[in-house]
């Protein structure tokens, strides 16, 4: 690797720290206020459903938080590449990474948002390099490189991006469907795989809509093994946070505890800010435990009828006892991985 592409790398993953140091508060306090009031609610057919006034409330406070996290995490990625010219794109191009759009409706998460973010980090840079009159440099931090950069971006990411990503998740579904019966197992695989991979994004969002389409026809396993899967990225974080201390920060370590009750309630996005700051070693981690919990759901015919996870719906499970084994047998894997391959701070530092 030449001395370039070695400042490039060094660069992109200091901006992802940075990002994910602005993100967490956003995280911490979505996190919390939704666990505290969907504790309170009721499993429907649409998923936990919150109906004292005073937690629904607290329920939005809560999803507002999480609204911010991925806005939060793109702007400072962002930021952090080419300054405060930078900030504002990267949070809108954040924002629409994380909220359908286009014709297909695409939606890429967290992983969408980390690419924007590092895109806008560079277009803002190269912006920077432009010789224009005095008059006109005033005006371009807060006119001309927010306008430029958003346009540009967004209609790449919109025209260009989205649209494959969207005709590949239909392509998935349409594979999904010709899974069922004899591949139950590998078709749990899958769906624990695709719900760790890019945690809310349209993988995980495709293993959604697919299970909840079976679940209108009266088939509820897939579901079943897609809601333990939910709950494995962040209650393997936690749990990881918790057992192997020297291998995180005190930031890491706080966290851990907000990614746990997350992970009770099946909010795979609790994971995030793990998977963004080590992302080789976090999302392999989750992926194979969370693919192994799902095919274990699917092989014990493991049923959840609401479609929501974690073991807030535990009494609305068929198999209640393979749906809590699943869940914490691909969590250990997952911790077990972890433990194997992330190396302790102090090792890090030194290299």
């Amino acid at each position: 690797m030449n001395k370039k592409q070695n400042n490039f790398f060094k660069d992109v993953q200091k901006a992802f720290n940075t990002g994910v140091s602005f993100m967490l508060p956003a995280v911490v306090v979505g996190g919390i206020f939704l666990a505290i009031s969907l504790a309170t609610g009721e499993a429907t057919d649409a998923g936990m459903e919150v109906t004292n006034p005073f937690m629904k409330n607290i329920l939005d406070m809560g999803s507002a938080g999480f609204a911010m996290m991925i806005p939060l995490l793109s702007g400072y990625i962002a930021n952090s590449l080419a300054g405060k010219p930078a900030l504002v794109p990267g949070m809108i191009l954040g924002y629409i990474a994380n909220n359908p759009i286009g014709e297909s409706q695409v939606k890429t998460g967290f992983l969408g948002a980390m690419i924007l973010g590092v895109a806008t980090g560079y277009f803002v840079r190269w912006i920077k390099t432009w010789k224009v009159p005095a008059t006109i440099r005033t005006i371009m931090p807060i006119l001309i490189v927010p306008v430029i950069t958003t346009f540009v971006l967004g209609l790449l990411y919109i025209y260009v991006i989205a649209v494959p990503i969207g005709a590949g998740m239909d392509w998935l579904v349409d594979v999904l469907g010709k899974m069922q019966g004899s591949s139950a197992i590998i078709l749990g695989m899958i769906l624990g795989a695709m719900t760790a991979f890019d945690m809310g994004g349209p993988i995980n969002k495709t293993a959604t809509a697919f299970t909840i389409a079976l679940m209108a026809e009266g088939v509820y396993e897939p579901n079943g093994a897609h809601r333990i899967a939910c709950a494995v990225p962040p209650l393997a974080m936690a749990i990881s946070t918790f057992i192997d201390r020297k291998k995180y920060t005190t930031a890491d370590k706080d966290l851990g505890i907000s990614a746990f009750f997350m992970g009770l309630i099946g909010i795979t996005e609790g994971a995030i800010p793990f998977a963004v700051k080590d992302i080789k070693r976090v999302l392999p981690a989750i992926v194979i435990g969370s693919a192994i919990a799902g095919g274990l759901g699917m092989a014990n015919g493991v049923e959840a009828l609401v479609p929501h996870g974690g073991l807030i719906i535990l009494p609305v499970v068929n198999g209640k006892l393979w749906y809590t084994l699943s869940m914490f047998i691909g969590v250990f894997v997952s911790v077990a991985i972890l433990h194997f391959t992330k190396p302790n701070i102090d090792t890090v530092e030194e290299n």
